[in-house]
């Protein structure tokens, strides 16, 4: 797959978990089941991990015989778009505040997200 494809992709994740983290939380559905933030969290930075590691291992085939660069480079990425979010929900919304234990959630699904694309090396690298 093109790089490029793999750059709006990843560009249009970020763009809607920040959507989805910086609207107004009143008008989300309510759902009763415990932690859902904290595994909505986890999910949102699998999967944003996920897509900047498809990116970055393209941008840097050939130019970087080590591929855990790509992996190092999106799990820093996501952690500080996470805390950045949380910040911003802190700044700019008046139904959401900055949460450290979603901050740890962030971080643990960018490392669960780096382990499967090691795990998963050889599927990844034929995208």
């Amino acid at each position: 797959m093109p790089k490029q494809l793999l750059l709006i992709w990843a560009i249009i994740c970020s763009g809607i978990i920040t959507y989805f983290c910086l609207t107004d939380s009143s008008n989300i559905p309510a759902v009763n089941f415990p932690s859902i933030d904290k595994i909505v969290h986890f999910c949102f930075h699998f999967g944003f991990t996920i897509s900047w590691i498809l990116f970055f291992k393209k941008e840097l085939k050939g130019k970087d015989a080590n591929d855990y660069k790509a992996y190092l480079i999106s799990f820093i990425f996501s952690v500080f778009f996470g805390i950045t979010i949380e910040i911003l929900q802190s700044a700019l919304t008046v139904t959401r505040a900055a949460d450290v234990t979603d901050v740890l959630a962030n971080a643990l699904g960018a490392v669960v997200a780096v382990f499967s694309a090691i795990a998963f090396k050889r599927q990844i690298d034929k995208i």
